[in-house]
């Protein structure tokens, strides 16, 4: 299952499919960390203090380019790069619909409820909400079954829970697929979101690497 984009003793980079957790968890459900830990014991059996060090997440459902870190030295420069943003993501999704413009940015304010793993808009001063901002570009445009969909780039200015299907819901133009917060459709199995994007500083030699997959899923 787990496909390497890049591996050296600080980091790893891989593709996270959809459908997998992008953290450890209870029970029996696969996840990436307990993937990463099986791979470095096959490499080195005798390390007995394997560490995986999640930096960033993604829902369950979403596929995409996460890198994970191999020490906690790296792990520390790597999550600095997330707080000053400067660890760089891209997103390809598939939204119904069409935005009012080709290219454009949304500011909101989102609220989250975590007992119930939502996320809701709400107003500017709502105890708990968080500003959230995105950058998005639509590339093509279709209609399909009498429906319009749009493929559309989208860059993440913040790191808010489920930032992009929220905000891209809220402004009309929900994720194809989402049955959480778009519209349900029996014929769309999956969530037409990926994380086709990631370029961050290596914590070690300070080079710039970026990564980019093709979501599974076509337009």
């Amino acid at each position: 299952m787990l496909r390497i984009l890049f591996e050296d003793q600080s980091i790893i980079v891989v593709e996270k499919p959809a459908g997998v957790e992008s953290q450890a968890v209870h029970g029996f459900g696969v996840d990436m960390v307990s993937e990463i830990r099986k791979h470095i014991h096959k490499l080195s059996p005798e390390d007995r203090g394997l560490y995986v060090g999640v930096i960033h997440r993604l829902d369950k459902p979403v596929q995409g380019v996460m890198v994970y870190a191999k020490t906690k030295k790296a792990a520390a420069a790597l999550s600095k790069q997330v707080q000053d943003g400067r660890m760089k993501k891209t997103y390809l999704a598939i939204v119904c619909g069409k935005p009012v413009d080709n290219v454009g940015n949304y500011v909101d304010y989102l609220l989250k409820d975590g007992k119930n793993n939502h996320t809701k808009i709400v107003e500017k001063g709502i105890t708990g909400a968080k500003r959230s901002e995105l950058e998005y570009k639509v590339l093509k445009t279709a209609v399909i079954s009498g429906k319009e969909f749009s493929l559309v780039e989208i860059r993440l200015l913040t790191g808010r829970h489920h930032q992009i299907r929220v905000q891209m819901a809220g402004h009309g133009t929900p994720v194809a697929g989402d049955r959480k917060y778009g519209i349900v459709d029996e014929r769309q199995e999956r969530l037409c979101l990926c994380a086709a994007g990631l370029s961050f500083f290596h914590p070690d030699t300070g080079k710039k690497l970026s990564f980019s997959i093709q979501p599974s899923w076509e337009f």
